[in-house]
């Protein structure tokens, strides 16, 4: 049975923008991809094998049940981080299979040890470390008794990473929060190595601040949207390319999304479009019809006002949008046919319908929307 939208998605694409961050965060830093939210809309399934194939070793997860179809998936000899959510009872299994994950409290330090002790084998355990993001993390107070209880544990830990979180660098206006974080992550670091503790790698940097802030690559960056070609934020891109001679952005989407025309209608002038009394038709007018809702994520903000593509014409959507459907105004665009394609995020011709534009006219961020794409659309790699 066929999907009434595709996701396709371009190995091209991924493969310039990992040059390009491979490039950006320098020799001898890994590049953990970050693939929480169903790889931001791109399916674990089908991105993380993609992945692999163009070099990358470290992927990064918000939960545990990313994590075990990031391994089920997984084709080659990988690292995974549980960089977020699971449960006590899932640690036996991650140890024994080797899974990193953070630590930001000593509930689960502490059954991170009594896991290693039943499966003989040392938990693999990135410390997180709570520099003013006020989310997860220890606290200076609460360092001297982690450092207890990884320096009476050593058989039974591995002190893999030292990491924290910044509060927003994709935005300047958080400059000086940031710069106090990473005053307060250096601080200590200082204490942990008194005690002489030191961890196999340290991390710090989300996508943006692997741009902005260099001086903290260390490692391993943790890079997420870029990898998928899209920037933090506007302001990051034009903070970017301000001092370059080439203007050109130099990442490349790698997600494509389109449908197709469901059937073409004529409508009198004088009618109402769809549900209600929302489009009133000022003149006679031809519609398509697009099986394609906000229950595919085509939000409903986007009525009277989403855009797609059909045979490279911008057209917009009228009336409201449905759970299951979208009527387009395809007026004095000739030979619109049942069946054409319709490009909901991508390129057609000379046009493109880009994730920003689509986000900005629906209120939502390029990440929200990205990873509300149900998961039962199919993913696909693209032909490129």
């Amino acid at each position: 049975m066929q999907h009434p939208t595709e996701i396709t998605i371009s190995r091209k694409a991924l493969e310039k923008n990992l040059q390009f961050i491979k490039k950006l965060v320098g020799e001898g830093v890994t590049l953990s991809s970050v693939v929480k939210g169903n790889a931001y809309g791109h399916e674990i399934e089908t991105f993380v094998p993609l992945a692999e194939s163009l070099g990358i070793r470290h992927f990064s997860v918000f939960s545990s049940d990313e994590a075990f179809r990031v391994q089920s998936c997984a084709r080659r000899d990988i690292k995974i981080l549980i960089m977020g959510f699971l449960r006590l009872s899932e640690l036996e299994w991650l140890v024994r299979d080797g899974i990193e994950f953070f630590v930001f409290d000593l509930v689960r330090l502490k059954a991170a040890v009594m896991a290693a002790q039943k499966v003989g084998t040392k938990a693999r355990v990135h410390i997180e470390l709570e520099t003013g993001m006020n989310r997860t993390g220890f606290s200076v107070e609460e360092l001297p008794t982690v450092a207890e209880v990884l320096l009476t544990n050593t058989e039974f830990l591995d002190f893999t990473g030292l990491c924290t979180h910044f509060a927003g660098a994709e935005s300047i206006a958080n400059f000086v929060r940031i710069e106090k974080q990473k005053e307060v992550y250096f601080y200590m670091e200082r204490l942990l190595a008194q005690k002489g503790l030191t961890p196999r790698m340290r991390h710090t940097c989300c996508s943006a601040a692997a741009v902005r802030y260099p001086e903290m690559h260390f490692d391993m960056v943790r890079i997420g949207i870029m990898q998928y070609g899209f920037w933090p934020s506007r302001e990051i891109f034009i903070e970017f390319i301000n001092n370059r001679r080439d203007k050109q952005d130099p990442l490349k989407r790698c997600i494509e999304w389109r449908s197709t025309v469901m059937t073409v209608k004529d409508v009198k002038m004088g009618e109402f479009i769809g549900y209600g009394t929302n489009y009133l038709a000022n003149n006679d007018m031809k519609i398509a019809i697009v099986p394609v809702g906000y229950s595919h994520g085509f939000s409903r903000s986007l009525s009277n006002q989403g855009r797609v593509l059909i045979k490279g014409r911008r057209l917009g959507v009228i009336g409201i949008v449905n759970m299951n459907s979208i009527a387009v105004d395809i007026t004095g665009v000739p030979d619109v046919q049942p069946g054409d394609e319709v490009m909901l995020i991508g390129i057609q011709q000379d046009n493109e319908i880009s994730v920003s534009s689509f986000s900005e006219l629906s209120v939502q961020l390029n990440y929200e929307l990205l990873t509300r794409l149900p998961h039962d659309i199919p993913r696909q790699l693209a032909v490129d």
